[in-house]
């Protein structure tokens, strides 16, 4: 990539901040930018108004930067400033930016001095700054003023994070020299997020504010609290600077003149102060959004074929031509329909590995559940023999009857049919909740038309809370047949008849068990518990048995 193209990137990534931030879409992809951090007074807006030369920014007591302001350094020959919510507006004059920048964060955050994320765009253009982007963020205070929030410190830290815990964010952490840096709070906080120092650049203020006999010298020299891109001092304007209305020119010019008579500053002049600095961010932020712009153009892509997805569903809806979205809602309607005609008959287009649905969880009811709630009816054999007992003599009166009475039969079978009722209603139940979950799952695709879907799904319900209550009248009815009418003739009931051919089945099996394999007469001699010596036996050998007899008529 060619210098020309490299001083072309900021100015692009600058134009695609000012696209989200128009269409407040700042946070769906994340920016190569500098996020500025540190505490109340560490001297945050004398250094972006060194950047500039020009005093801009609201000054004041307490929480002055309320949202967060990207500035926009855009190197032209010309000086004035824009914002992008006074589109078209040059402003001339920095007296009235800075005024514009109080009423616009008036405006959003009220005059409470409270804080809001929506940022403020400004754009300088200048001679004497080099294309640089940067995100100046309220500074971390500890305690409430005024009628802020008790929580405003977890606000002000929560805003904070949503800005630098991306990773394409670099952090400029500003902290004042006269304080305990082991301490410092946009050091703690870029620490949390930059565990190892790799996003973090260092900024050091008020160099000669520190007590005499003291230095910074080895935080400078990256040797106390090491970071991968350094640190670097800079001297700023005191307030009685600033009220006395000082040059910044020449506030710049007592800088350079600091760094290099200092004894502990001398060796590292050069690499010190506001213009290193400002050409340091240059450096880093091109590099930066240089090594970030594959994955980032990655996820534009991505972000590019995801709205061209969404655009493709819009794409048959013109506000100027009715037919074509009665025509739309027509196919939508339609697609539902097939969706769930798809579900229950199981052939959809894709098919649930993870558990069951639609139609194959309503064959596991009828099944699989069905038959196990029949199953888990409580039956007390006891109690039903008693039941029987008690019916049969009930019915006898004060006669002993020889037969069981039909009445008792019937009286004790209709009370165990009965007894259906209860797991049928439940399937029926379970059924009809499985195609309501089925009807949600298929209006997911018109999840674009809120209003659409949640009709779609009040109209299909109703339909089948009322088909519900047919379906369990007729259930009701089916199990009334079979109470009204027992069909003794059934070939699955163990009547009079059926319980004779069945016994009849059964001794002929056994006779088939005992079948006769051989039989005849047997003499038997020799043996000297028969009187007479030997004798002639008519024997009979079975499967199970050998038995012999007098003669052939099988007489013992």
């Amino acid at each position: 990539m060619g210098n020309r193209e490299m001083e072309e990137l900021i100015p692009l990534v600058n134009r695609l901040q000012d696209a989200f931030s128009a269409l407040g879409q700042s946070c769906l992809l994340e920016l190569p930018q500098i996020a500025v951090v540190g505490g109340q007074s560490a001297g945050k807006s004398s250094v972006l108004e060194n950047f500039v030369g020009r005093d801009f920014l609201p000054r004041g007591s307490g929480i002055v930067t309320r949202r967060p302001l990207v500035l926009q350094l855009v190197t032209s020959k010309a000086e004035y400033a824009e914002f992008l919510h006074c589109k078209g507006k040059k402003f001339t004059d920095f007296d009235e930016v800075r005024h514009e920048i109080e009423v616009e964060t008036d405006r959003v955050t009220g005059m409470n001095k409270g804080i809001s994320p929506i940022p403020i765009n400004l754009r300088v253009y200048s001679p004497h700054v080099l294309n640089l982007t940067l995100i100046d963020l309220p500074g971390i205070t500890k305690v409430p003023v005024g009628d802020q929030p008790p929580d405003i410190e977890y606000q002000i830290r929560e805003m904070i994070m949503q800005f630098i815990t991306r990773e394409n964010c670099l952090i400029l952490a500003v902290t004042p020299a006269n304080t305990d840096l082991a301490n410092s709070d946009a050091l703690k906080l870029a620490k949390e997020v930059d565990p190892q120092g790799l996003r973090t650049i260092g900024v050091i203020t008020k160099l000669d504010l520190m007590d005499e006999g003291t230095d910074a010298r080895d935080v400078l020299e990256n040797k106390l609290l090491p970071l991968r891109r350094g640190y670097i001092g800079v001297v700023n304007r005191s307030q009685k600077d600033i009220d006395g209305k000082k040059d910044i020119k020449a506030a710049m010019l007592a800088e350079r003149k600091f760094f290099l008579s200092h004894p502990a500053y001398r060796h590292i002049a050069d690499r010190m102060g506001t213009p290193h600095l400002q050409k340091v961010l240059n450096q880093q932020l091109t590099n930066h959004i240089r090594d970030t712009l594959p994955n980032f153009r990655n996820k534009l892509q991505g972000q590019l074929l995801s709205i061209e997805h969404e655009v493709e569903a819009y794409k048959n809806f013109k506000p100027e031509d009715p037919t074509r979205k009665t025509k739309a809602l027509l196919q939508m309607v339609q697609q539902f329909a097939v969706d769930f005609e798809k579900r229950i008959e199981g052939s959809g287009d894709q098919v649930d590995t993870l558990e069951l649905s639609g139609g194959a969880k309503i064959n596991r009811i009828f099944h699989e559940r069905f038959p196990f709630e029949i199953v888990k009816m409580e039956f007390n054999e006891k109690e039903l023999r008693r039941e029987i007992s008690y019916a049969i003599k009930n019915i006898h009166g004060i006669r002993t009857g020889l037969f069981t009475p039909d009445m008792a039969f019937e009286a004790i079978v209709k009370k165990q049919i009965v007894k259906l009722k209860g797991p049928s209603l439940k399937s029926v139940d379970l059924v009809i909740q499985e195609l309501i979950n089925t009807v949600k799952k298929c209006t997911k695709k018109l999840a674009n038309f809120p209003r659409l879907c949640e009709e779609t799904e009040r109209i299909v319900a109703n339909h089948i809370r009322e088909r519900e209550g047919k379906t369990k009248d007729q259930v009701l009815l089916l199990i009334d047949i079979q109470v009204s009418y027992i069909n003794t003739n059934h070939e699955d009931f163990i009547g009079f008849a059926n319980a004779q051919q069945r016994s009849s089945q059964v001794h002929k099996k056994n006779t088939i068990g005992n079948q006769v394999i051989r039989k005849g007469w047997l003499t038997i001699s020799n043996i000297g518990i028969m009187k007479g010596g030997s004798k002639g036996y008519w024997f009979v050998l079975t499967a199970e048995s050998l038995s012999w007899y007098k003669d052939d008529e099988n007489t013992w």
